[in-house]
């Protein structure tokens, strides 16, 4: 590929919560593998709230009604992820034709790396949000699809960002992790000596969003209040625990397909108060992280997290009471913000797929190998 002095690039993600569209300008300093890059503009679109409302319907199990739905959603998720590319460059005044390539995630609607019992196992994984189209709105080329390449080559195509995570956020003098809160929480292993490894641990925001949403009509509990106000249910929380899902060792990926509402409802007595529901969630989320960090990587000496959750304090407040002489913090105290760092991720990928670049960490998604990842469109 001839040299090419743009050195922005763009990334778009709607995550497991569906509760945005987060967007991120990117520049790297050049075209090396060792490349520092650094957030030049990061902004949160909102969904349209129907449309939303039938993205997260879907993301709990829902069934798609028609092939003409399907063919709907893709057209008008791509819409709104390149309406939010272009207002992201209107802000930061800077012309499209200055964006090397745009990395779309797109909004997932199911992801299922073992397979569908009802369907002989085939794994698959589905993001909607058609690159064609960002591509010809934006005018800037699109690299979308990214999770199946690595399911195809025997991975979970999950979680995609740990190499970034390595390349911002690892230190030569302590043991790290990196700790994603979106709807669904992963943990990157960053260790002084040893291969970096990555994994989902369970629910984070997803299920706290969803039940918050029900019970308040609020889309998430701010500050985890609705969660303070209940008290820890101990027997409900030992119930969603025995999940077998939890006990299965990685590589491992999930969303809301495996935790949603229906599922939370499933191990209730019948009797409980809202709150103490949310409190024990709330728990549940600060315990699943805690339980996979000390059995993966029991010397950890700092969790750095990042996404939604870093911002509900009694959420981060359980995961360090569960890790005594573990330094829990954002990454925003190591200059990385922690609302964009997922965008900037897919900024990263839309990178390594047009140098031809692997973008999955086989040691963290159990694929044969690296793979480069995407379909490019082309502006």
């Amino acid at each position: 590929m001839p040299a090419d002095p743009r050195t922005l690039y763009l990334g778009l993600i709607s995550g497991t919560s569906a509760d945005g569209i987060d967007a991120a300008l990117v520049r790297f300093d050049d075209d090396g593998p060792q490349a520092r890059c650094e957030l030049v503009h990061g902004r949160t679109f909102a969904w349209d709230t129907t449309l939303r409302a039938r993205l997260v319907e879907l993301g709990q199990g829902g069934d798609i009604h028609s092939l003409d739905e399907l063919g709907t959603l893709d057209v008008r998720i791509a819409e709104a992820f390149a309406g939010a590319a272009l207002s992201l460059l209107r802000e930061a005044d800077v012309a499209a034709s200055a964006v090397r390539a745009l990395g779309s995630h797109g909004q997932t609607a199911r992801h299922r790396p073992h397979g569908a019992a009802s369907d002989g196992n085939f794994p698959f994984t589905m993001q909607l949000g058609d690159g064609n189209l960002i591509a010809e709105r934006t005018g800037i080329a699109t690299v979308a699809d990214f999770r199946r390449r690595d399911i195809a080559g025997g991975g979970h195509g999950a979680p995609l960002l740990p190499a970034l995570h390595a390349a911002l956020l690892s230190s030569n003098g302590e043991d790290r992790a990196v700790l994603n809160l979106g709807g669904i929480a992963n943990l990157t292993l960053l260790p002084m000596h040893g291969e970096v490894r990555g994994f989902d641990t369970g629910p984070a925001n997803a299920l706290l969003d969803a039940w918050c949403e029900r019970h308040t009509g609020n889309a998430f509990d701010a500050n985890g209040d609705f969660a303070a106000s209940g008290n820890v249910d101990e027997a409900l929380l030992a119930r969603l625990l025995d999940d077998a899902w939890f006990a299965s060792p990685p590589p491992k990926s999930t969303g809301r397909e495996q935790f949603h509402l229906d599922w939370v409802e499933s191990k209730l007595a019948g009797n409980e108060a809202p709150a103490d529901v949310q409190a024990t969630l709330l728990e549940l989320s600060a315990a699943t992280v805690a339980d996979a960090l000390r059995a993966a990587q029991p010397a950890t000496e700092r969790l750095l997290a990042c996404g939604g959750g870093v911002h509900n304090p009694r959420l981060l407040a359980g995961i360090a009471a569960r890790l005594p002489g573990v330094v829990v913090e954002s990454t925003a105290a190591h200059g990385v913000d922690p609302d964009f760092v997922e965008a900037m991720g897919f900024a990263w990928l839309a990178r390594q797929t047009l140098l031809g670049r692997p973008g999955n960490l086989p040691s963290v998604t159990g694929a044969r190998g690296p793979r480069v990842l995407g379909a490019i469109h082309p502006a």
